[in-house]
């Protein structure tokens, strides 16, 4: 009986510590820190925030400023930095650019591109919009350096999918996007160290979706196609929070 005692309890202790090894890998992220692209601010992940927030996360908005890329890498690092754990970092658009640079941060453990620029080394938000064309035809510069959306045109190129009133004041309340931050460059892109999830919305105008496909199949992230405009995190913010809740796991 007592060497039936000890056999049981070894193995009981045995059971209890592997599973007490196995707890940190299968463990998913618990924050999330997103962030908004060119044109626009935190404000438009409301729904996708809510969601996230509903299902246990705990999620953080970076508001990066949009005058260059350097200067928008330091506002979402001091948001990642805020949070002092492990991160899901998620950006849109131009955002893109922005955690492809934060990613290296030590807190990130994975990357969502959601319709967003995934530059390697070497490229810009403008060499690889060069590259594909998108179908857009609203983009414009202004006098001191900036981009804008001509506000004729930002329904159809940025948000088809939305309500016309919601998308005029977006128009309305839009944020450049320095030129100087468009032609920046990226220099150690963090998804080649770490695992990344891409969105194609399909049907975007602002970005061409064969870029998103190739930058997406070129860093092996694992790939979502959703039938949305370039808007598609306030379009669908369901599909969306899915993706960045199996980036989580």
């Amino acid at each position: 009986m007592n060497k039936y005692v000890l056999l049981t309890a070894a193995s009981l202790l045995a059971a209890t510590t592997a599973g007490s090894a196995a707890t940190p890998d299968t463990a998913s992220v618990k924050n999330i820190v997103l962030v908004h692209g060119a044109f626009v601010d935190g404000s438009g992940w409301k729904a996708v925030a809510d969601i996230l927030e509903r299902d246990g996360f705990k999620v953080a908005i970076a508001q990066p400023p949009e005058t260059s890329l350097e200067d928008d890498v330091a506002a979402t690092n001091r948001i990642i930095d805020a949070q002092n754990a492990p991160v899901v970092l998620v950006g849109h658009s131009y955002g893109g650019i922005i955690i492809t640079a934060a990613g290296n941060n030590a807190h990130v453990k994975s990357l969502v591109y959601v319709a967003a620029f995934q530059p390697d080394a070497g490229e810009s938000l403008a060499s690889l919009g060069d590259s594909k064309p998108p179908a857009a035809i609203s983009v414009k510069p202004s006098a001191d350096g900036f981009l804008y959306l001509d506000l004729a045109h930002f329904h159809a190129d940025f948000a088809a999918d939305l309500p016309a009133p919601l998308a005029n004041f977006m128009a309305r309340s839009q944020v450049g996007l320095s030129v100087k931050a468009a032609t920046a460059p990226a220099t150690s892109p963090a998804w080649r160290v770490k695992p990344s999830f891409g969105i194609v919305a399909t049907q975007d105008r602002a970005i061409n979706p064969d870029l998103e496909r190739s930058m997406y199949k070129r860093s092996n992230a694992k790939t979502t196609e959703i039938a949305a405009s370039h808007a598609v995190y306030i379009s669908h913010p369901a599909e969306v929070a899915k993706v960045i809740e199996a980036a989580a796991q």
